[in-house]
């Protein structure tokens, strides 16, 4: 029997290779829904183009009737929700569109869900949690404190998906993961931005002083967590997927360079940006011990990989840096970085 999934933002960086994930590990068939806006690459599903199982659409999420006729069209299980616009940086430079595409985007894909009795995974971040101290951890309990417009977006579209539960008895479950990295990440993002900045022997900008933690994950694990959430998790639950793997910014940016053989003076300390949260950090027990999961990826293996990934597909990366990304960074950074 041929069972499809709606994976909306297959085109980005988690979603895509979610794609690959499903398509090498399982036998369901993929709709891929992108708008393709500037994270959504095409180019990051080339591997799988010429197969049968996999089908893609540009459109928005936000335009009910037209995803309601794909889901129709292609008789679709459930929907993956991993498309929206993720970039704190960017959320402080214009909150709409984070508006527009996590909040009634999301309520667009609720509402075909209700309609359509459809299984639905809501792709959400550890982020709506807020700001940890030094010690003590996220759990699936702690209270939505969000810091950023990003964030915010985001903790409104989770709470949008617990009242369809509540009123509409949609089938839905969250997950909130902690900072992903691997391929296909696009470069303005910590990990690949300081990657290939350092490649081309070019400063590392590093916000404040470079303290902060962020618990890391590989997103193969990630992507196995969700799977396990879609195929095994209770409608209404939030899952937390971390590695514990937790990291200092600056840390991180000098295993780049040593990695690379780079010399540190390529790092540069720039002002830091506003509501920056100092720590997270993921407690994953409840999706450890009820459905099973566990991450795979060593760090140190995982970011050895990540690196290499970027030495040999720097076509890839010069791609997207000729375009978009070349203005956004001089925007963030300033021309003289």
């Amino acid at each position: 029997m041929n069972i499809t999934i709606l994976i909306t933002g297959g085109a980005g960086f988690i979603g895509s290779n979610f794609v690959r994930y499903m398509l090498l590990h399982t036998e369901y068939s993929i709709v891929v829904v992108d708008a393709l806006t500037y994270a959504g690459n095409p180019e990051n599903l080339a591997d799988f183009i010429a197969d049968k199982r996999l089908s893609f659409i540009q459109e928005r999420i936000e335009h009910t009737e037209k995803i309601r006729e794909i889901c129709n069209h292609y008789g679709v299980e459930g929907i993956i929700n991993f498309a929206a616009e993720t970039h704190v940086d960017r959320s402080i430079m214009d909150p709409s569109p984070f508006v527009t595409s996590n909040v009634m985007g999301t309520v667009s894909l609720l509402n075909i869900a209700r309609e359509l009795g459809l299984r639905y995974v809501q792709i959400s971040t550890d982020e709506v949690y807020g700001s940890l101290g030094d010690d003590g951890y996220f759990t699936e309990h702690t209270p939505l404190q969000p810091s950023s417009p990003y964030s915010a977006s985001k903790a409104s579209a989770d709470m949008f998906v617990q009242s369809f539960v509540h009123t509409f008895g949609v089938n839905a479950s969250i997950t909130r993961c902690s900072n992903n990295y691997g391929p296909y990440q696009f470069p303005e993002k910590l990990i690949p931005l300081m990657i290939v900045r350092a490649l081309e022997n070019t400063t590392l900008p590093v916000y404040g002083d470079g303290k902060n933690v962020r618990d890391w994950i590989h997103v193969d694990d990630h992507n196995s967590a969700v799977w396990a959430v879609y195929c095994q998790g209770k409608k209404g639950e939030v899952y937390n997927i971390g590695a514990s793997s937790e990291q200092h910014n600056i840390d991180i940016v000098k295993k780049i360079l040593s990695s690379l053989g780079k010399s540190e003076h390529l790092i540069t300390y720039v002002k830091d940006r506003p509501g920056h949260d100092r720590r997270y950090a993921i407690d994953s027990t409840k999706i450890m011990t009820e459905l099973g999961w566990r991450p795979q990826i060593s760090f140190a293996d995982g970011l050895e990989s990540t690196i290499e990934w970027y030495c040999t597909h720097q076509q890839w990366c010069n791609n997207i840096r000729n375009g978009d990304y070349q203005r956004y960074y001089q925007q963030l950074y300033g021309k003289n970085i």
